[in-house]
């Protein structure tokens, strides 16, 4: 019987990272995960199995944090085969109204973070010629709604570098996956996990219009966490693995309604993109 695969998840203490360690533990899987307190972890997984369990404190904007959360986990189980980059939050309000230091703030959990992590994660993995990635991503990266415009650009962030990331690694035997989920019933629109900008400008009826609705939607979003982590690990176990993965029924739509019209307006304004090259002799 082969050994159970190792999993290094971020952001594991609440919504879809903590439903997944739980699945993985109870699935017999041996989970490094991570969190600012790990205490808060082992009273929100509520298993403490020290031959598969390995809670760690984590500050993913301290990339020396990083190293060692690492070389405990090689420590603990000798190795990673599945890196979940799954740390991140959502913001909502208007782009003028928004700090420069709260679009830093996001920019460094969703995005550089994650980075870091994949960056000391990659040797392992190249080291095994195996591993899959799984970046956590959303389908506002690729179809936003009206008052995600920072939020949105995190998660376009996390789908560009993944697919070339894929690209990279792919020699290797990494595999890579970027999740785009629509909504799923976690605590992602509440108040500890979603930063709202204050909108005080006259006007901007479609964010306002769109907040209202996301925010009156929290506790009935038709995504279910348990059978997200079910797919992520039945993708982990597949030798094959899609690039881009949308999750639920809104995702897919949105998504496909999104490429529908960008294929249109590409062919609509071929002429003036091919025009844009020097003249050649055909």
């Amino acid at each position: 019987m082969n050994t159970p695969k190792v999993w290094y998840v971020t952001g594991a203490s609440q919504g879809l990272g903590l439903t997944l360690v739980k699945k993985l533990l109870a699935c017999g899987y041996r989970v490094a995960a991570t969190s600012r307190n790990a205490q808060t972890l082992k009273t929100a997984v509520g298993v403490i199995d020290s031959n598969r369990f390995l809670p760690l404190a984590v500050d993913l904007n301290n990339p020396d944090c990083i190293d060692e959360s690492i070389r405990q986990t090689l420590a603990a189980f000798g190795g990673i085969d599945v890196l979940v980059n799954n740390a991140g939050y959502g913001m909502t309000g208007v782009v003028e109204e928004t700090a420069e230091e709260h679009i830093k703030d996001i920019f460094s959990v969703n995005v550089l973070a994650l980075i870091e992590v994949t960056k000391r994660v990659i040797p392992v993995m190249r080291e095994q010629t195996s591993g899959h990635i799984i970046n956590i991503g959303s389908v506002a990266g690729l179809a936003g709604a009206p008052g995600w415009a920072i939020y949105s650009a995190t998660k376009a962030a996390i789908a560009a570098f993944s697919e070339v990331l894929a690209l990279d690694v792919k020699e290797f035997g990494i595999k890579v996956t970027v999740i785009e989920p629509s909504g799923f019933r976690t605590g992602f629109l509440t108040e500890s996990s979603l930063a709202r900008i204050p909108n005080i400008t006259e006007g901007y009826n479609a964010v306002k219009d769109t907040e209202i609705s996301y925010l009156s939607a929290n506790g009935s979003q038709p995504g279910d966490p348990e059978r997200a982590a079910e797919i992520f690990i039945d993708m982990a176990e597949s030798p094959e693995a899609p690039e881009h993965l949308f999750l639920g029924r809104d995702a897919y739509n949105r998504a496909a309604e999104k490429l529908k019209a960008m294929s249109t307006e590409l062919e609509e304004w071929k002429e003036v993109s091919i025009h844009a090259d020097f003249t050649q002799d055909i």
